[in-house]
């Protein structure tokens, strides 16, 4: 994609193809990228789209089945390609580093943290070793870390999750690099910890003019680190601009429908998903790779490949049909807060709970409680104490004191404990639907299962039942019969909550099931959590450390700080008037879109 750049190149992609030769298909092609000195080129789109192989092709790395098959890599006047083996392996650390999803990957349980920060240095023959030993105490406050030796004696396992990803950090800014790529570094950290990191991380690249590929599906985390965004669909780059442009005046259908995902932290919006899903290669439409999802799409646009169209300067989209697009109105989705007047009938009563492991005592003495057709938030950082809470409100922990009521009736701490009508009252949602479910069944027998077992339905009745449920999560029929391995993410996740909504339950307990998903699909996970709320007469129990989603999905919030309840209320008078310095805190860290809510922002 065509590209105004006149800064210092530091790196240069033209022409990129990575292929599949087994299968004779491309991954990714026609890509084009520059990175200029101290310059964040965020990259974004849905799984599958092509981002993090994309970014390690800047290493000269393919997957293992993958090849770079075509195009010029240049990092900092090196032709990644012309290199040999050994030569690549040369300037990775080096010349251009890496820091990947999971920082702990990064570095070695066994090795304390000095020596792995030396043993960098040394691989590279970096210095004499007092040049290194200096440079080690140079770079670890540039991080925000202690540079003294108790520190360095340390090991990853006692550091905090934080703290491990700015060691990551510090590793990679050792050798002084000249371009980075940073694969969703800050995916799975709370707010206060991504906000951290993600100053730290500017800061370092403006510092030291290193130029930065940030690969990531947050568009949220792009709209407040990057300078200029690409966004990547089925292969292709579909738009590339400065962020503003991006921002107020996105061009491509793709990129609107991105944004029409995004939550934002000051408005309450109906967030939407895309329909469809991203085409795998050697699946995807002839023409514009997004025309078999697009609202906009018209006859010629599956008729051949769309052009790059410049925009504006520097902004460019491969669409035929920017004219056509009507202005972008970034308001046209708001909805109404929860009104403060309405009347709340009590379903579950939270008195006095102190929850302990062990004999560590981390949740002191919170009281809540969830009306009908509402949903609750429970936020706060890791450690927190959200997810502890819930589990015990699902029986899963059961080493808890006080009281848990559903209308009245206290509950068992352990749901082996309850009784068959009080577990079906409380389903739980679980974080990661790749181990909730059953991967040796179908999704016919993970629904029937339930049905059967609390006696809603059996046999003929409840494969009819399973049909219907798919149905309410937008899956059909023709799922039933497959296994989750045969499944995106968001699919699973969206088997799961038939599952718990197929016994009919008066309480759902959702532990962060949107925080593994592309924005596209928190979006229609969002929408479809909100159309069941209002059909079934299902209150909510919504575990998260999005504060931006918990704007449109969430009545109420209640922010924990050290197991303890710090601040409650409506969720428009707790993220629009907070009182405590904590919740300040935590709003302050969100990154939000919301500065690009009026198109005439600057």
């Amino acid at each position: 994609m065509s590209q105004t750049v006149t800064e210092d190149v530091r790196c240069r992609v033209e022409d990129l193809r990575i292929s599949l030769p087994a299968r004779g298909v491309d991954v990714v092609d026609h890509v084009d990228l520059t990175l200029t000195a101290g310059e964040i080129l965020g990259l974004v789109g849905e799984s599958g789209s092509g981002k993090t192989t994309t970014g390690t092709a800047l290493l000269g790395y393919a997957r293992t089945g993958a090849a770079i098959s075509g195009g010029d890599i240049e990092v900092a006047g090196h032709k990644v390609r012309d290199l040999g083996p050994a030569q690549v392996r040369a300037i990775r650390g080096v010349t251009i580093g890496y820091v990947p999803q999971d920082p702990s990957s990064a570095l070695n349980p066994s090795i304390r943290i000095g020596a792995q920060l030396r043993e960098l240095l040394d691989l590279h023959d970096i210095g004499t070793p007092d040049e290194r030993a200096e440079r080690i105490r140079q770079i670890l406050p540039e991080v925000g870390l202690p540079n003294d030796e108790a520190f360095l004696r340390r090991y990853p396992h006692q550091l905090s999750g934080g703290q491990v990803q700015r060691v990551a950090l510090a590793m990679v800014f050792l050798p002084r690099p000249q371009v980075l790529v940073l694969d969703e570094p800050t995916t799975g950290l709370d707010v206060t910890t991504q906000g951290m990191v993600l100053r730290t991380l500017e800061e370092l690249c403006r510092r030291f003019d290193v130029a930065a590929l940030y690969v990531t599906h947050d568009l949220s985390v792009v709209a407040t680190i990057s300078n200029r965004v690409a966004v990547m669909y089925a292969g292709r780059l579909a738009e590339i601009g400065p962020v503003k442009q991006i921002f107020t005046n996105p061009s491509h259908p793709y990129t609107r429908a991105l944004l029409n995902a995004i939550p934002h932290l000051h408005r309450p919006f109906a967030l939407t998903g895309i329909p469809g899903r991203t085409p795998a290669p050697g699946n995807r439409p002839p023409g514009c790779r997004f025309n078999d999802r697009c609202s906009f799409a018209a006859p010629e646009c599956s008729a051949e490949e769309p052009p790059d169209v410049e925009v504006s300067p520097g902004h460019f989209a491969a669409c035929i049909r920017t004219d056509a697009l009507p202005p972008w109105d970034p308001t046209d989705r708001v909805v109404a807060d929860t009104d403060p007047r309405r009347d709340r009938k009590i379903i579950l009563t939270v008195s006095d709970l102190d929850i302990f492991y062990g004999t560590s005592h981390v949740v002191h003495g919170v009281n809540f409680d969830l009306a009908v057709r509402e949903i609750v938030a429970l936020v706060g950082e890791s450690g927190s104490g959200k997810t502890t809470i819930s589990r015990c409100v699902g029986g899963i922990h059961d080493n808890w004191e006080g009281t848990i009521a559903v209308e009245g009736e206290p509950l068992a701490h352990a749901a082996r404990k309850r009784t068959a009508e009080q577990r079906r009252r409380v389903q739980y949602i679980f974080q990661n639907p790749y181990l909730s479910l059953n991967p040796r069944r179908t999704v016919e027998q993970i629904l029937v299962r339930p049905l059967e077992l609390f006696g809603v339905a059996k046999r003929k009745a409840a494969r009819e039942r399973a049909a219907r449920l798919l149905d309410d999560v937008q899956l059909g029929e023709s799922t039933m019969s497959l296994r989750t391995n045969r499944l995106s993410g968001g699919e699973r996740q969206r088997v799961a909550i038939a599952r718990a909504i197929a016994v009919e339950p008066d309480i759902l307990v959702c532990d962060e099931i949107t925080s593994a998903l592309d924005v596209s699909i928190q979006g229609s996970i969002t929408e479809l959590l909100n159309s069941i709320k209002a059909e079934r007469q299902i209150s909510m129990l919504f575990v998260t450390h999005d504060l931006a989603l918990v704007r449109s999905i969430a009545d109420r919030v209640l922010v924990l700080q050290n197991g303890r309840l710090v601040e409650g209320g409506l969720a428009a008078d707790v993220l629009d008037r907070p009182q405590e310095e904590y919740t300040q805190k935590l709003l302050a860290n969100t990154p939000t879109l919301d500065r690009w809510m009026d198109t005439s922002a600057g």
